[in-house]
């Protein structure tokens, strides 16, 4: 102690004590106010070794969503009551139901708004041509959601809920299929259709190029991508945003295994991208070699737009 300090008096060391026991008072206040879920964090923790983690959005990775344990049960049936098969071309309504797997509903109150939603549904047919984001609604009873999407061909369709828990604050996923149209359509006629490898798409004057900062991607390693957006007339490209982002990437894998939902670095949604040329930054890694596809969604000059681009991960 140097010759300047002084020894606190006693009024001073009572205030300091009471000061710190009411921070630690007003602290085991908030941390015990209700959050309006009645669900724990332990509600969403699979048993055993091969359970799906939670994501973290700054580390965008592919999530295999079929090969692991979720502990999140998904069931989807046709909101009409009716078994039959809905047909592709043609409006159909469902009811989807989630639940903790003890069984716990999991309604509106348990989840988190994340991309100005509280529950996105991603859903794309055997060929990976046919790719649809949509945003169910809560239903009648706790833990069930509507929603109405029309696909476009028959097959067996699959589902990829992507939310996020109050109880946990991190990505959570499940997964489940429903056939569209006849149901003895043969799952092999997945594996025999093959696309056209491209970085490039153009539709209705829109040149979009997904361009990887390296090639050929490969399993494992981290990868950039630039999304560049262009007119063939040097026309104006005015970005808008979608779901609060500029555009979303979702990969998928040619067995639908799991998807990878991207989003921009840019984030700041009130400095748009240049309105002649916009350019946006992705990050992604894919753990195994094999063909995939990029959805790119987009929303130009008020119209929603989406984009495939088809592409092969070495080992």
């Amino acid at each position: 102690m140097s010759a300047t300090a002084q020894p606190l008096d006693r009024r001073t060391r009572r205030q300091i004590v009471l000061i710190t026991v009411g921070a630690l008072a007003l602290f085991a206040v908030f941390r015990w106010l209700p959050t309006g879920t009645n669900l724990s964090h332990m509600d969403f923790r699979a048993t055993g070794t091969n359970s799906i983690e939670f994501c973290d959005p700054l580390n965008p990775q592919f999530i295999p969503v079929v090969a692991v344990k979720s502990p999140v049960t998904m069931t989807l049936v046709r909101a009409d009551g009716t078994v039959t098969p809905p047909t592709p071309g043609q409006e159909t309504r469902f009811v989807l139901t989630l639940k903790t797997a003890s069984g716990k509903p999991i309604a509106p109150e348990d989840l988190i708004v994340t991309h100005t939603r509280l529950l996105h549904l991603l859903i794309i047919d055997p060929w990976l041509n046919d790719y649809q984001h949509v945003h169910p609604e809560p239903g009648t009873r706790p833990g069930e959601w509507t929603f109405a999407f029309t696909p476009r061909r028959e097959g067996n369709y699959r589902v990829f809920a992507d939310f996020t828990p109050v109880a946990t604050g991190r990505g959570l996923y499940a997964s489940t299929d429903v056939q569209i149209g006849r149901s003895g359509l043969p799952a092999m006629f997945t594996l025999v259709m093959s696309h056209e490898l491209s970085w490039v798409v153009e539709q209705t004057g829109l040149r979009c190029a997904l361009v990887p900062a390296t090639q050929p991607i490969r399993a494992r390693q981290p990868v950039d991508l630039k999304l560049i957006l262009s007119r063939a007339d040097g026309g104006r490209v005015p970005l808008e945003p979608v779901m609060g982002a500029f555009a979303h990437l979702v990969a998928f894998d040619e067995a639908r295994s799991g998807f990878a939902h991207l989003h921009p670095t840019e984030t700041n949604l009130l400095h748009p991208p240049d309105a002649v040329k916009p350019v946006l930054n992705f990050k992604i890694t894919i753990p195994a070699p094999g063909k995939y596809v990029i959805w790119a969604q987009l929303n130009v000059g008020g119209r929603e737009t989406f984009l495939p681009f088809w592409f092969d991960v070495e080992p």
